[in-house]
C-alpha cells in the first residue's frame, strides 16, 4: 500500500503536449472481466482493429482546426465606403424574398424614372394580349424617338414580339403600340400602368407615358422600382424572358438585351436599363447567389455598371453577415436552453 501511495504522488509526467487519442467507431473491444480474467488483478487491454484505427484532437490550447471560417464583414465603414464610390442619387438593395431592405441612398426621393416603367408595359401586356395576337402601329407609336424597332404603320405585328422588344431591346415605339392596342391611347394605359404600380406596393409612382420618356408629373423612386420589379419577377414568363441576352421575331430581326449585367455580373437573373437626360442612367434588376436573392434599384446615376457591380457585392455581403449573426443568435439560444 505505501508502495502505491509513493508511486502516485512521485510520478507526475507532464502532459500538455500529449495528443489524446479518439477512439475508432469500428474499435473492437474485448471485455474488461471475461471468465478467464474476473480472477487477474490485470484488466483486459481494449482491442483496436484498422491501420487507422486513432485520430488527434490535437494539441492543448491549439483550436486552429475547430475555427469556423470568416466571411464578410459589412461596418458602418463599408457603407461609408460604398457611398463614396457609386455616383446614384438614389439606390436601395432589397431582399427579394422578404422585401428587407439591406441598403438604401435617399431611397423615396421621386424622379424621372426613365425606361425601367417599360417593367410595367410589359407585365400588362402579357396579362392583357394573346401572344399571337396582331398588334398595328400607328403614326404616333411610330414616331417614337430611340430606342426603337423601327416599326412599320403599314404591318401588323405578333404581340408576343412586340413585348419582347419592350423588354429586351427597350422599344418605345413598340410600347406606345401594346399601349394603342390594349387602353385604346398612351394615356388611358398610363392610368393602368399607375394602377397596377399601386396594387404591388408602389404608392410614390406616377405613370404618364408607356415609354418612360420624360413627361411632367412623371415620377417614381428607387424603392418603387424594386417592389415593382420583385413583384414582376416572380411571373414566371416575365423572368424568362428577362434573362435572354438576344432573342428573334417572327420576321427574323435580332433583338439585343441591353441589360449587361446579364453578362458582366455573376447571379443576374434579369434587369431593365434607363436613361434620358432628365433622369440620367436608372436600373432595376434581380441577382441570386446561392440561396441568397437581392433586387437593385439605382436612379440618377453617371457610372450605373460600376454603381451595379458595388452594389451587388455588398448586397451579398451584407446577407452573408445576417445569416451569421442568426446562427450565432440560434447558437447562443440553444446553449441557454440546456
Amino acid at each position: 500500500m505505501f508502495l502505491i501511495v509513493a508511486l502516485l504522488l512521485g510520478s507526475r509526467a507532464d502532459y500538455s503536449h500529449a495528443a489524446i487519442p479518439i477512439l475508432n467507431d469500428t474499435a473492437k473491444w474485448k471485455p474488461a472481466f471475461s471468465k478467464s480474467t474476473a480472477t487477474s488483478s490485470t484488466p483486459a487491454k481494449p482491442k483496436i482493429s484498422g491501420k487507422r484505427s486513432l485520430a488527434t484532437l490535437g494539441r492543448v490550447n491549439d483550436i486552429s482546426r475547430f475555427k469556423k471560417r470568416i466571411g464578410p464583414v459589412v461596418t458602418a465603414a463599408t457603407t461609408r465606403k460604398l457611398n463614396r464610390k457609386i455616383t446614384s442619387k438614389s439606390a436601395i438593395i432589397i431582399d427579394a424574398v422578404t422585401g428587407r431592405t439591406l441598403y438604401s441612398r435617399n431611397p423615396d426621393i421621386q424622379r424621372q424614372p426613365a425606361s425601367t416603367i417599360k417593367v410595367l408595359t410589359g407585365m400588362i401586356a402579357l396579362k392583357s394580349l394573346n401572344r399571337s395576337e396582331k398588334v398595328p402601329v400607328s403614326r404616333k407609336a411610330a414616331r417614337q424617338p430611340r430606342s426603337k424597332v423601327y416599326l412599320d404603320q403599314k404591318k401588323r405585328y405578333q404581340a408576343n414580339d412586340l413585348i419582347n422588344a419592350v423588354l429586351l431591346a427597350s422599344a418605345n415605339d413598340a410600347s406606345v403600340a401594346l399601349a394603342e392596342k390594349i387602353a385604346g391611347n398612351e394615356k388611358d394605359f398610363a392610368k393602368m400602368m399607375t394602377l397596377r404600380a399601386k396594387l404591388w406596393g408602389a404608392g410614390n409612382t406616377v405613370c404618364k407615358t408607356a415609354t418612360g420618356l420624360t413627361a411632367k408629373g412623371q415620377k417614381s423612386t428607387a424603392r418603387d422600382l424594386a417592389a415593382i420589379f420583385r413583384h414582376a419577377m416572380n411571373d414566371p414568363e416575365f423572368s424568362a424572358r428577362m434573362k435572354k441576352v438576344k432573342t428573334r421575331t417572327t420576321e427574323g430581326k435580332l433583338l439585343r438585351n441591353h441589360n449587361k449585367a446579364l453578362w458582366q455580373v455573376k447571379g443576374t437573373l434579369g434587369g431593365k436599363t434607363g436613361y434620358t437626360n432628365a433622369a440620367r442612367q436608372t436600373y432595376v434588376g434581380k441577382f441570386k447567389r446561392g440561396k441568397d436573392e437581392i433586387i437593385v434599384a439605382i436612379m440618377g446615376s453617371e457610372t450605373m455598371w460600376s454603381d451595379i457591380k458595388q452594389l451587388v457585392t455588398y448586397g451579398f455581403q451584407k446577407k452573408i453577415a445576417m445569416s451569421k449573426e442568426t446562427d450565432s443568435s440560434s447558437s447562443t439560444e440553444l446553449v441557454a436552453d440546456l
